[in-house]
């Protein structure tokens, strides 16, 4: 039940010129909290006027602090609040969502997603020669030669474990992976 925390002294006039009571009202939530809200009640005649939740606070005592601090101002824009008129708007029906889930996120990723990143294309180096590829790839820092084997898919692990393996390891991956696809795809 809703009670009166505060009554202010001074009236508070409306846009239209009639002067209100202004009244800090508060009441307990569920689970111990309590809300604040406004009241107004005209001086003459007419009906009182009530603003939405103003505030929630942990208990009654913060709630009558929190209304101690309401200036004047704050009290004629709560009146004008609490004076419009509400406006009630329909909740939409559900829609369905176009898509069963979200899109995969950047590390899900696969190599065929993904664009190339690397500084580097291993297969149209080692066309010139696996000694050179070798020597470009030993002139890189070892996250270059793990961007490499992560965009051209030349190894089954993931970017945690790749980043663990030594460089020379990495070149090692690069070149065995490329000799392969190569061989693969054209037999001689």
């Amino acid at each position: 039940m809703g009670e009166t925390l505060l009554q202010f002294a001074r009236p508070v006039v409306a846009p239209d010129g009639t002067f209100y009571e202004a009244r800090a009202c508060g009441s307990p939530m569920d689970g111990g909290t309590w809300q604040g809200w406004i009241e107004f009640i005209p001086l003459e005649s007419g009906a009182p006027a009530r603003t939405p939740r103003e505030t929630t606070q942990p208990n009654r005592t913060d709630t009558e602090y929190w209304a101690t601090g309401l200036t004047d101002i704050y009290l004629e824009g709560a009146l004008r609040r609490a004076l419009e008129k509400r406006v009630v708007v329909e909740p939409l029906p559900v829609q369905p969502s176009i898509f069963p889930g979200p899109a995969a996120s950047a590390t899900e990723r696969t190599v065929e997603e993904s664009p190339v990143t690397s500084v580097l294309d291993p297969f149209s180096v080692y066309e010139k020669g696996e000694a050179l590829l070798r020597k470009q790839l030993a002139a890189l820092s070892a996250w270059h030669l793990v961007n490499i084997v992560r965009d051209y898919g030349l190894s089954e692990l993931d970017s945690d474990a790749l980043n663990s393996v030594p460089a020379a390891e990495l070149i090692e991956i690069i070149v065995a992976g490329v000799r392969e696809r190569i061989d693969r795809t054209h037999p001689a």
